[in-house]
């Protein structure tokens, strides 16, 4: 009787193995064949690389040489070296930095100078402010009174400061005048004469020229409006006497807005 599996043939099983080695096999080989493939390739792009960096920095030696060649050259027909060149650049950056500083001075300085001018023109400001309020307080103190020849005045001076005021304010023309005893002088557009003065009592007498008339004005007070007309529109003077003396008075004349400016003077009287 005859066994039913035959010893000398191969069995499925050791069939599968081989083919399973010889697939492997196979399968190795290629995968050698394509690693070997990919990298001489890359040795390939390493090579081209390596030989560009090559060329890449002949080159650039190539343009550092020239470089050199140019500045040496540029050097040599400034007729002057590099540590030169490097010399007179930092001169000029220094110039340039103490440029920058002196500018910053000067507007330093410009802007303290007009901080200064601000700070002056407020003062004056604050001047002109308390000016204009010494001249309303020396106005209110001022006192009206009716003249000699019954005619209401207007503010009185009875002293420089107070005259300054009646200018300032401007309602009529001031003419300050001081006269010695028995001179004749011209005033406005008038002729004054003090006749006689009496300081203790501080009276005077004084005549008074004008549109060819002799005006006598005789015992007036200090600080009394002596009234007269003048002119060929028959206009209102007024003459204050403020202060009196030996032989000498100082006072001033009123005249309106609209008298006649003074004429040229000639020895002491109006032509």
């Amino acid at each position: 009787m005859q066994s039913d599996q035959d010893p000398k043939r191969p069995s499925k099983l050791l069939i599968l193995l081989l083919a399973a080695v010889f697939v492997a096999a196979v399968s190795g080989l290629l995968w050698s064949y394509s690693l070997a493939g990919r990298l001489t390739h890359a040795e390939a792009q390493l090579a081209a690389t390596q030989q560009q960096n090559q060329q890449l920095a002949r080159a650039l030696n190539q343009t550092n040489a020239k470089l050199r060649i140019t500045s040496n050259t540029l050097g040599q027909r400034l007729g002057i070296t590099q540590r030169q060149l490097r010399r007179r650049a930092d001169d000029l950056l220094h110039r340039q930095q103490a440029a920058a500083t002196r500018l910053e001075q000067q507007q330093n300085s410009t802007q303290a100078q007009v901080s200064s001018v601000t700070t002056d023109v407020g003062g004056v400001q604050t001047d002109l402010n308390q000016t204009k309020s010494q001249l309303a307080n020396d106005e209110a103190q001022m006192k009206k009174m009716q003249g000699d020849l019954g005619v209401q005045s207007g503010l009185i001076a009875t002293n420089e400061q107070e005259l300054q005021v009646l200018q300032h304010i401007g309602d009529r023309a001031y003419y300050p005048f001081t006269l010695q005893k028995g001179k004749k002088q011209a005033v406005a557009t008038v002729a004054l004469q003090l006749r006689r003065v009496n300081a203790r009592h501080n009276t005077y007498s004084i005549t008074v020229f004008t549109d060819d008339r002799k005006i006598e004005k005789k015992n007036r007070a200090i600080d009394e409006p002596v009234q007269f007309y003048s002119g060929p529109q028959h206009l209102l003077f007024e003459l204050v006497v403020n202060k009196i003396s030996h032989n000498q008075v100082q006072g001033y004349i009123a005249t309106p807005k609209n008298a006649p400016k003074p004429a040229a003077v000639e020895h002491g009287t109006p032509k």
